[in-house]
């Protein structure tokens, strides 16, 4: 969906009718004299939270995992022989 052209002036007489309509997701493209100026567009909130389904939904075209490439990876990564905060 794409975002709906209206001038400036509309933006000044209409102002609380186009945040309202942003902040429930519409998108706005303000023009002054026929040139586009400027974008209103909504903020996305980001989620915390999203259930097994949604993962799993959004994990099934993630390519697949080398766990040994990946292990090795993470021990390249790690100095082993790093002492402990306590050590002295």
């Amino acid at each position: 969906m794409g975002s709906l052209e209206i001038t400036q002036r509309d933006l000044r007489s209409r102002s609380r009718e186009i945040m309202d309509a942003v902040e429930h997701g519409e998108s706005f493209t303000v023009t002054r004299d026929g040139r586009q100026i400027g974008q209103l567009v909504p903020i996305r909130r980001r989620r915390r939270f999203i259930s097994r389904q949604e993962f799993a939904a959004m994990s099934r075209n993630a390519p697949d995992t080398d766990l040994a490439a990946f292990r090795a990876d993470q021990d390249a990564a790690v100095d082993h022989e790093a002492t402990g905060a306590y050590d002295h």
